[in-house]
């Protein structure tokens, strides 16, 4: 007899965690990520690109090398699990369609290089650099650089030649990216022409590489939700040291007292538009400099747990001064864990 999918809405998070992953038979069809992804496809046949990754679900985000597909995580394909994921780990990485669309994009890159081998190409390595080089276990980036676009978070583009690349093509192909008004004064510019000449020479050619294998596919993990998780909380409690908890300890509170007042993520997301800006008319600095910061201290603010306190408007200005400082900081010292 056939086994019936498990209605995962029923279990509480204690029975889910205790679910392995290739029992929750799951699976893209009849999900909103079905949309996503014909999206997607749609978006590469706009660009004369006739060429479509394959896709399974999995336990995170990647192309495999030598695979021309992209592995989808598993909690995008069902709302409960979204619920989890953000239980657990504090955020839904590609929760949002806007965010999803972002990393399909990129993976959908480093697919195609994959696909076409391009990788292979001179030209790429004299544009992108050696894509064999090691992956670096930490990249430094450079805020302020225009060498590199900008899409993904922390100047992902930084990270290593073949992510410049996938970086590079997922800016390329976003519809109304205008690239062209954008960029045109980056040196980045040569890079996103060079993407572009890459994919007209591709239009009429079949793949070089057509394999549909899959990695580490959903109905092969069986290890349970509960150990998935334990392993990403110790990897990411290891290889991020915060910079940002005495400070943020200081200006927001864990006291009960004040445990009926928003949480500290929550204040800092309402008035993120305003440090934004103040900051960026302080410092001079790129927003989207800015940004990164706020959005690290908001991430420790809810690893900590912290709430506002008694005095929203000092509590305001002092956020304000503190961005600015962890944003100079942050340009002169920060250093990022190289993480997809």
């Amino acid at each position: 007899m056939a086994r019936t999918n498990p209605d995962l809405d029923s279990l509480t998070d204690d029975e889910l965690l205790d679910m392995r992953l290739c029992d929750l038979r799951l699976q893209i069809n009849g999900t909103p990520l079905e949309q996503k992804l014909e999206q997607l496809n749609q978006e590469l046949l706009t660009r004369g690109i006739r060429f479509r990754p394959h896709y399974w679900l999995s336990d995170d985000w990647y192309s495999p090398d030598d695979i021309p597909g992209i592995a989808i995580p598993f909690y995008l394909a069902h709302p409960r699990l979204a619920r989890l994921e953000r239980k657990q780990l504090l955020e839904v990485e590609g929760g949002t369609h806007q965010w999803c669309m972002k990393i399909l994009r990129h993976e959908a890159g480093h697919a195609i290089d994959t696909a076409y081998g391009l990788y292979r190409q001179r030209n790429y390595r004299q544009v992108f650099g050696n894509p064999q080089a090691p992956y670096p276990d930490h990249y430094q980036p450079k805020p302020s650089s225009r060498d590199f676009v900008l899409h993904l978070e922390m100047w992902y583009a930084q990270a290593h030649p073949v992510e410049d690349f996938a970086e590079t093509f997922a800016v390329w192909l976003r519809p109304g990216s205008r690239w062209k008004t954008r960029y045109h004064n980056w040196p980045a510019i040569q890079k996103l022409k060079a993407v572009d000449e890459m994919m007209r020479t591709i239009q009429e050619k079949k793949p070089v590489q057509t394999s549909r294998k899959t990695i580490d596919s959903l109905s092969r993990i069986r290890r349970t939700l509960r150990t998935h998780y334990e392993r990403k909380r110790l990897h990411y409690g290891l290889d991020y040291p915060s910079i940002y908890d005495n400070d943020l300890r200081k200006l927001f509170s864990n006291d009960a007292a004040h445990k009926r007042n928003p949480t500290a993520a929550a204040f800092l997301n309402k008035i993120r538009g305003e440090l934004r800006r103040s900051v960026a008319r302080w410092t001079g600095e790129y927003s989207y400099t800015i940004d990164q910061v706020v959005q690290e201290m908001i991430e420790r603010c809810r690893r900590l747990q912290l709430r506002l306190g008694d005095h929203p408007e000092e509590t305001k200005r002092d956020a304000i001064i503190l961005v600015a400082v962890r944003t100079t900081s942050f340009l002169h010292e920060g250093r990022h864990r190289f993480t997809l």
